[in-house]
């Protein structure tokens, strides 16, 4: 669970809300279903005209994400290469065959599976670049859909409140009508501004950085790979891996099995 998501957006909510009851309002007085409808409606149906259903679908599952997200263990996959590099030191690249089925993540485990049959380095950079080039390409989608949809929600509520206005325009003989229409047309409005500011540009901006986050770390595996392909010095590779993790601590593993040069 995210806490610095599921906090800012309730810290942003209660601002909010609790600064509108101190000047005299009401919840009451911006709960329009109607307005809501206008808005989401209006901000979905603009999104899915400019991206394809396939990314906007893959959008709102990557919702979740936001709020709920397991990061990869960046210390334990650094552990593992270096253990590893201590097995393939000794025993030669082609040892590690017999570990494969134990590597979780689908990238680190085909950037072993090539390096154990033999393929050159630079051959394997070059694959699994392009892998990953690719994939990013992908997943950089998914914030784009939900930045597009922080720029069109706000239009979407200044077209929900001229279509409040229109109708408050047929009640001019009523005063009392005019005034309380005016006031829940503007609430489309409001709807559209919090729904870009309050939770699509957040999110797509939490999106990017997970994504980044989860870049690095194949980043991480991939040059791992590639040392261990290349015979350096264990200690030398978790040095040199340690740079792709924020908490560049120094070197803590254990050094009994590593193999001295």
């Amino acid at each position: 669970m995210d806490i610095a998501s599921i906090g800012g957006i309730l810290l942003a909510l209660i601002g909010i809300l609790a600064g509108m009851m101190m000047e005299g309002g009401s919840i009451t007085q911006i709960a329009q279903p109607t307005a809501a409808m206008i808005v989401i409606g209006g901000t979905a149906g603009a999104v899915m005209l400019q991206f394809p259903m396939s990314i906007f679908l893959a959008a709102c599952k990557q919702v979740v994400k936001v709020f709920l997200h397991k990061a990869e263990d960046g210390e334990a996959i650094l552990a593992q290469l270096v253990e590893f590099a201590n097995k393939a030191r000794k025993s030669g690249i082609v040892s590690l065959d017999s570990d494969l089925d134990m590597v979780r993540d689908p990238f680190l485990k085909q950037a072993l599976m090539l390096a154990v049959d033999g393929t050159e380095p630079a051959e394997v950079r070059k694959i699994m670049q392009l892998e990953l080039d690719n994939t990013s390409e992908i997943e950089e989608k998914i914030p784009a859909v939900f930045e597009a949809a922080g720029g069109y929600s706000p239009t979407v509520g200044i077209i929900g409140a001229v279509l409040g206005l229109i109708q408050v325009m047929k009640n001019l003989d009523n005063i009392d009508e005019v005034g309380r229409g005016i006031a829940t047309a503007f609430v489309a409005t409001i709807y559209g501004v919090a729904l870009a500011n309050l939770i699509c540009l957040p999110a797509a901006g939490k999106l990017k950085f997970r994504h980044r986050e989860e870049q690095r770390i194949k980043e991480m595996m991939l040059e791992g790979v590639i040392s261990i392909l290349e015979g350096m010095n264990p200690r030398m590779i978790e040095t040199k891996l340690r740079t792709f993790l924020f908490d560049s601590r120094p070197a803590t593993a254990s050094r009994s099995n590593e193999v001295t040069v």
